[in-house]
């Protein structure tokens, strides 16, 4: 598996004034979706946040609703937004080393961790010109998520058909030509290169939606959110092939 980033940033927590903020559920959403491709998570100050995973095979980035006016980090993701479930209403203050969650008489102090225990990148991909591009509807990708679970298949290959008229994606493995496989169209390949772009399915780990999927030669993805500022970049398998 190819590896979207080489290297790490070194990372440093500054200082600066608390005030209470409430947290969307769209951003709490995308917390929840991030915290299945890294259990932990640095937010740097600003209103986007991202993750990557340990692997640096999936790099996600959001738009949120808020502004942070701190850096933090989160060791566990899935237990803080387990913490924040237990308030209805709940408002947030970012101390200089933890989080008040409160609401009402009630509330909770969680520690932040070390922002040097976190996978994190302040680094922007630079992605090559895309070979192949298609949009995703999400309901085709539902159904090809599906399929590969019912199959017992692990991979997702998008790949030419053997016209090279269509573009495919097919629930399949990539070691066994014998898998049982389900194919969906999603595009004309109107250069009519012949291609086969390899995912595991594990790595396809995005929210629900419509989605601009970008592929390079390079076998790096781009998957844009058709209708809200999210993206994901996700590596592909190293023998997946482009011939123009």
């Amino acid at each position: 598996m190819i590896s979207i980033l080489d290297e790490r940033d070194d990372m440093t927590t500054t200082a600066t004034k608390t005030e209470s903020i409430k947290i969307s559920k769209r951003t709490l959403d995308i917390l929840k979706n991030f915290a299945s491709i890294n259990t932990g998570i640095l937010v740097n100050e600003g209103n986007t946040i991202s993750t990557l995973s340990n692997g640096k095979t999936i790099l996600a980035e959001a738009k949120v609703d808020e502004t942070f006016k701190r850096q933090f980090s989160i060791w566990d993701l899935n237990k803080f937004l387990g913490t924040v479930s237990l308030f209805k209403d709940p408002e947030f203050v970012f101390e200089k080393n933890y989080i008040t969650i409160s609401q009402g008489k009630s509330s909770v102090k969680y520690y932040y961790c070390d922002p040097k225990m976190v996978t994190a990148t302040s680094k922007k991909i630079s992605m090559p010109k895309a070979v192949v591009s298609f949009e995703l509807k999400g309901k085709d990708f539902s159904e090809l998520l599906k399929a590969a679970s019912v199959l017992q298949v692990s991979n997702l290959v998008v790949q030419s058909s053997e016209d090279s008229k269509t573009i495919q994606i097919v629930a399949r493995d990539k070691d066994d030509v014998t898998s049982n496989q389900f194919a969906v169209d999603v595009g004309e390949n109107e250069s009519g290169a012949t291609f086969e772009f390899i995912f595991d399915v594990d790595n396809l780990k995005i929210l629900p939606g419509d989605y601009r999927v970008e592929i390079t030669e390079k076998v790096i993805s781009k998957f844009s959110n058709m209708n809200e500022p999210l993206s994901y970049w996700i590596a592909l398998h190293s023998d997946s092939s482009y011939n123009a």
